[in-house]
């Protein structure tokens, strides 16, 4: 943390910067609850999932989940490579 805080101020910022991250997830995972939903259920008939329901929200899942990976995989590579050309210049 910033050497210029104090312990309270360091504490604070990390509940807050907690908090918002908690908040951030419960966004995600309540997109792809709402996007998958949308996507695969359309039999209301029954409360049980049909075979093809339960197929379709395993590859949504999966899929939304392979993709925030990479997403974040990809944002760790842009972050890297910009840090390097930063001290680069210095």
């Amino acid at each position: 943390m910033d050497a210029g805080l104090t312990n309270a101020e360091q504490r604070e910022l990390e509940n807050r910067l907690q908090k918002r991250q908690v908040k951030e997830f419960m966004n995600l995972f309540s997109g792809l609850v709402d996007n998958c939903f949308v996507s695969c259920v359309d039999d209301f008939t029954s409360k049980a999932l049909s075979g093809r329901e339960n197929g379709c929200l395993s590859r949504c899942v999966l899929k939304s989940m392979t993709t925030q990976t990479r997403l974040g995989e990809r944002f760790a590579e842009l972050n890297q490579a910009m840090t390097a050309e930063q001290q680069g210049k210095q």
